[in-house]
């Protein structure tokens, strides 16, 4: 009689399990399904919780909010996430050969599930702490025109990043393992895609990367905020870029004349030949530029000179109260005796290039050109430096002469021993102004001033993100936030804790200024104290510096200790030369001979503009997406939809822009 061997546990599982486990092939497009629908639903979440993708807000202008406009967007995704999707099954199966029919599902649910959303989140804490405006080029400027220290200065948050990745890849071992012993081996793998069901899907998001764009419509600057569809429309711009001009025909700035490598977004427009390269203000009028000071030599009496700069320090920092208490006593008060203009505004945004302008009083100074410091040192002045970041930091020292000038040089890189953070980027070096004015007292301010007149240069750094050290004192709050617990949920306590640090950097400032009158020099002292440019502290969903053209990022004012000494504002930071010289003369304010303009990104290449004019007048015009706004009315709209006024405003940004960059192009060596 035939027996049979009896069978183990682990094959009754396995035969018990087997007509489910042998149903997964056939279960294969609904795991498809269930992944695609909860990656698209989550991301959509996100874009409209952090951009107000469809519900709008404060801060947007660019919702998807018609019934047409979703209809285009809809269409638009969907064709861009099917065809992820397909792609993902190709790779899963791929991937799969050679292996049981679930490492297919697993491979797919990992990486179109997972990965997907673990770069979507790497994505909006991008966003978070920065904005949408943010690209290579602006993370350059936040490195001082360095990516690799723009990277060093966000090591903390890409830490995390490399943390929760190395997280993911355990979790996917674990999963991997732990699969591979409860299910069959033999499982079939489901078969590849068929050549036939990538065409609909790839012609229909053809079709629709080449016509949104081409609408106007909300819906096209939407879709740029989702993954896979700003990614492959790069992609096609790339490679549509036919005369190699930077622009293709698949992006929102898309080239019109692909075939022209001189007409495109971004051309430098020629003056006078009836062409608008660029697209924008029709042929460029060159309009009246502010003539750049050359060399400066003061004689007779010359008094003595001290300039402060407040690291992010915004204009409302004068009359600005936390919990009743004046966050800037010293700078109030100093305002009130002297003389103060607000508002004052960087021209970039971010502290290298402010710095620049401040002391060279041009737009976009080339190393070795006249500045303040120079002007200073040829007049037989003392000259210290005293500064809580590098000087080499962006070319500074090498644009504006700040080492070559000093007689005493002071500066982060020499105190490295006393800087408040380990962080391994140059920009992020930040001495705290305790050990600035400590080192004032050992050198500068232990000289007879009476001999020869003096110059000082203060750069107190304090106010820069995130905000705190070990040596800011809690003026104005118990408990400043940690770098870590700086978020838009914590916007409120962010805002305690900047507003701190400003005040510890006005207390130090009330010091120097006790020094100064000790020493019996007060009277014969010029003190000039400004910021390099504002911070936006939430108050529309970012936080920083230098990525869109508002008040708050923009804006810092200038306050001097004589009265009469400074003009009515609107002042850039490139008026500040010539302001201090006609001072130094004895000369009253020089009047102001143009509005202040700004851009972000390089003045070549940037991706918005923008100028001021009287009574709070900033308009803006971002290239990319030919949004103007005109923060002063709190109201945005495209540039092709403007006429009269609104148009004749967002023109003359236009050609001031047209005209400086012309002025640079054809600049000597």
């Amino acid at each position: 009689m035939a027996t049979t061997a009896p069978s183990s546990p682990r094959d009754d599982a396995r035969m018990g399990a087997a007509p489910s486990t042998r149903a997964l092939p056939s279960a294969w497009p609904w795991v498809l399904a269930a992944v695609m629908i909860a990656v698209s639903v989550t991301e959509l979440l996100l874009a409209d919780r952090k951009f107000g993708l469809f519900t709008g807000g404060f801060g947007t202008s660019r919702s998807v909010d018609s019934v047409a406009e979703r209809a285009l967007f809809l269409c638009g995704y969907m064709s861009v996430q099917t065809l992820l999707a397909i792609g993902g099954w190709a790779l899963a199966v791929r991937l799969a050969h050679g292996r049981s029919g679930w490492a297919a599902a697993f491979i797919f649910a990992l990486v179109n599930g997972a990965l997907f959303l673990g770069v979507l989140a790497a994505r909006y804490q991008l966003a978070a702490y920065f904005s949408d405006a943010m690209s290579f080029a602006l993370l350059k400027q936040l490195g001082g025109g360095s990516l690799i220290d723009a990277i060093l200065f966000g090591m903390n948050e890409i830490a995390v990043g490399l943390l929760a990745l190395a997280a993911l890849a355990l979790a996917a071992w674990l999963g991997w393992k732990s699969l591979a012993k409860l299910l069959p081996g033999d499982l079939p793998v489901p078969p590849a895609p068929p050549r036939s069901l990538w065409l609909g899907p790839a012609l229909a998001f053809l079709a629709f990367a080449a016509v949104i764009p081409r609408t106007g419509s909300d819906a096209a600057h939407g879709l740029n905020r989702t993954l896979a569809w700003g990614g492959l429309t790069r992609a096609l711009d790339l490679a549509t870029d036919f005369d190699r001009d930077g622009y293709g025909l698949f992006g929102v700035q898309h080239d019109n004349a692909p075939m022209d490598p001189a007409r495109h977004p971004l051309a430098l427009d020629m003056p006078g030949n009836g062409i608008n390269e660029d697209g924008y203000g029709g042929d460029l009028r060159l309009v009246p530029l502010a003539t750049p000071l050359g060399p400066q030599v003061f004689t007779g009496r010359r008094p003595h000179v001290v300039v402060v700069v407040f690291e992010s320090t915004r204009a409302d920092v004068v009359g600005q109260r936390v919990g009743g208490k004046p966050v800037a006593p010293h700078l109030e008060a100093l305002a009130a005796a002297g003389s103060v203009t607000r508002p004052a505004y960087s021209h970039v945004g971010f502290t290298t290039q402010s710095l620049k302008s401040l002391f060279s009083g041009q737009l976009a100074p080339r190393d070795g050109d006249p500045s303040l410091l120079r002007d200073l040192k040829a007049s037989g002045y003392r000259v210290g430096v005293f500064s809580g970041q590098p000087e080499d930091f962006g070319g500074i020292a090498s644009t504006v002469g700040t080492r070559e000038a000093a007689d005493v040089y002071v500066e982060a890189e020499t105190l490295r021993d006393k800087r408040a953070f380990d962080f391994a980027a140059q920009g992020s070096l930040l001495v705290d102004e305790s050990h600035l004015v400590a080192a004032f007292d050992r050198t500068l301010g232990a000289e007879d001033w009476e001999v020869r007149p003096h110059f000082a240069y203060f750069n107190f750094q304090s106010a820069h993100f995130p905000y705190d050290h070990a040596g800011v004192g809690h003026r104005l709050t118990d408990r400043p936030l940690s770098r870590g617990e700086i978020s838009a949920a914590n916007a409120a306590r962010v805002r305690e804790t900047y507003w701190n640090a400003v005040a510890h950097a006005d207390h130090w400032l009330g010091e120097l200024i006790k020094r100064l009158k000790a020493k019996g020099v007060w009277d014969d002292t010029i003190l000039v104290v400004t910021g390099d440019h504002g911070e936006e502290l939430f108050e529309s969903g970012f936080l920083s510096h230098g990525h869109i053209i508002n008040s708050q990022q923009f804006q810092t004012l200038l306050v001097a200790s004589r009265p009469g000494m400074l003009p009515s504002g609107p002042i850039g930071l490139a008026d500040y030369r010539a302001i201090l010289s006609a001072a130094i003369r004895g000369d009253g304010p020089p009047g102001v001979p143009v509005p202040p303009f700004m851009h972000i990104g390089s003045l070549d290449r940037p991706t918005a503009i923008g100028l001021a004019g009287a009574n709070g007048a900033l308009t803006s015009l971002r290239l990319d997406t030919g949004e103007a706004c005109f923060a002063d009315r709190n109201r945005c709209g495209l540039y092709a939809s403007l006429s009269g006024a609104d148009k004749a405003r967002v023109d003359a940004v236009v050609a001031r822009w047209g005209s400086e960059r012309w002025r640079d192009r054809h600049r000597r060596p």
